[in-house]
């Protein structure tokens, strides 16, 4: 069985890091609602599985996230004056989200993950870049933005991207910058989220061997070893495959997983 997971991690990292590349997506839409089928499969304790998957998840993204701000900050496209106006709200809101996940029976987490599927596999199906405003946005418009992505993204196990994109496009940001910025975002998002999901999970009862509170080390360690190296191939094939017809197969597959999820 572990050798059927350990091949499930990495199967998983694969298809997150070409997704990444490919589409722009954080790994968490993939890596979340997998390890829930995965640690089911294991015979986990089912009061913990998606704290454990969700945690686990933005473990995940402070390896891949990295290498792609690394990659995006070498390009100058970057705007860190508008990570610094986000990126404390973005901890207190990641912090919070960690802190709901501790009190949240299973079931509504896994909801909770399912309703998220759903709408960004909508987003997938429908994709269109959001009119900007006609005034700029202000301290309050920012702190708001960063707090809320936080909190939900770290609920998730999400680096951000899908919320953090259109608020930065909305804002008058260019898509090729928006993109850059939220993948800087993240970072603060998944090292804020994972020490959260590690403290409300430390001590409990019936964690797996190998976990620290809600961060399962197996799996984060396999998953990373994948997903790095597939997202630099996932962003050559962006440029030779059908990335259109490729976005909305996944938003197919997506909304099926968030319905299971769902009705569970």
């Amino acid at each position: 069985m572990e050798m059927v997971a350990f091949g499930a991690y990495g199967l998983t990292g694969i298809l997150s890091g070409l997704l990444a590349g490919m589409l722009g997506l954080g790994g968490g839409v993939v890596i979340v609602p997998t390890l829930i089928l995965v640690f089911g499969f294991l015979g986990f304790e089912p009061d913990w599985i998606p704290q454990l998957a969700v945690g686990t998840s933005l473990a995940t993204i402070l390896g891949t996230g990295g290498a792609s701000v690394l990659a995006h900050h070498r390009r100058g496209a970057v705007r860190w004056d508008l990570f610094l106006r986000l990126a404390a709200w973005i901890v207190l809101g990641a912090w919070l989200g960690a802190a709901l996940a501790g009190i949240l029976p299973a079931l509504w987490l896994q909801r909770l993950f399912g309703g998220f599927l759903v709408f960004v596999g909508g987003r997938l199906l429908w994709h269109r870049a959001p009119p900007p405003r006609e005034d700029p946005p202000g301290r309050l418009d920012f702190g708001l933005a960063g707090l809320g992505i936080g909190t939900l993204s770290s609920l998730v196990g999400i680096g951000g991207g899908t919320l953090t994109v259109p608020f930065l496009v909305k804002s008058g940001v260019d898509m090729r910058r928006a993109v850059a910025t939220a993948s800087a975002c993240g970072l603060p998002i998944a090292l804020a989220g994972a020490l959260g999901f590690l403290a409300v999970g430390w001590g409990r009862e019936g964690l797996p061997p190998g976990s620290t509170g809600f961060l399962y080390w197996p799996a984060v360690g396999a998953i990373l070893l994948a997903s790095v190296p597939m997202a630099p191939l996932g962003a050559r094939l962006a440029h030779t495959l059908p990335v259109d017809r490729l976005r909305r197969f996944f938003a197919i597959l997506v909304l099926i997983l968030g319905g299971k999820l769902l009705l569970e």
